[in-house]
Parts: C-alpha cells; sequence; structure tokens
C-alpha cells in the first residue's frame, strides 16, 4: 500500500512537469541555426522561459500600445556577423524567440510594421544572454 501511495505523489508531482515539456514548440532551423520561437499562451510561455537558460540568446518582443507594453508576433529578425553575413532570417511566431546562435559579436536587425532596429549583440560562451526589444 506505500509503494502505491508513493508512486501516485511521484506521478502527481511529475504531471506538470510533463505538461509544461510538452507545450515546448518544435525547434526550427534558419540557415543551419536552430531557433523556437513562440510563447502564445500561458503554458507556451512558461515552456520557453523555463528552457531559455538552455540557449544562448533569447530575444523578447514587445511593443507600447497606450502607454503600456503588450507582446506582439510577426516581427522579422535577422542576425549578421561581424563580416555583416546574415546567418539568421526567421520570423517570429511568439513574443519568445531562443537562438542556438555561436558564440561571437553579431548585430541583431528586427523590424516590426515597417519599424527596424538593430544593435550589437555579444554572445559569450555559457552565459545565456536575453535582449529585450520594443517597439513604440
Amino acid at each position: 500500500m506505500k509503494l502505491i501511495l508513493k508512486f501516485a505523489v511521484l506521478c502527481a508531482c511529475l504531471i506538470p512537469c510533463l505538461t509544461v515539456f510538452a507545450q515546448l514548440p518544435s525547434p526550427q532551423y534558419s540557415e543551419g541555426v536552430a531557433y523556437i520561437s513562440g510563447g502564445v499562451g500561458e503554458e507556451e510561455s512558461i515552456a520557453i522561459l523555463s528552457e531559455a537558460k538552455q540557449w544562448p540568446l533569447m530575444l523578447e518582443l514587445s511593443q507600447i500600445e497606450n502607454g503600456r507594453g503588450i507582446w506582439i508576433f510577426g516581427a522579422s529578425i535577422k542576425i549578421a556577423n561581424t563580416q555583416k553575413k546574415i546567418i539568421f532570417d526567421a520570423q517570429a511566431d511568439g513574443p519568445y524567440i531562443l537562438i542556438n546562435i555561436e558564440p561571437g559579436e553579431y548585430i541583431l536587425q528586427a523590424s516590426y510594421q515597417g519599424v527596424e532596429q538593430k544593435r550589437a549583440l555579444s554572445i559569450k560562451a555559457g552565459q545565456p544572454q536575453k535582449a529585450s526589444v520594443f517597439w513604440k
């Protein structure tokens, strides 16, 4: 009887974890670089945020509307290396995008509703970076 009770408690603890992992979008690839994009809905957002520390770069995308920030999707994300060669080019499917980019120096080009932003990125091995990009 004690064994059944322990098994039931273990299952009760593990099922929520499995649900979170089940909501993580599948990895996609751009120019050979793996990425996960999404965050639409609470479960998917939680799954992506819990996975973020395993990825070198996380972008968080939002827009200021009526004085407050709102999450966006559909932004065009390009990353160029120091030789100005585009090494990543994708459209965000939600407010978060995890990118498995090699350590190095890059330029991020993010475009949303015709407004483009650029910024330098410095990715270091073993140091996940979060960059928040917002449009006014």
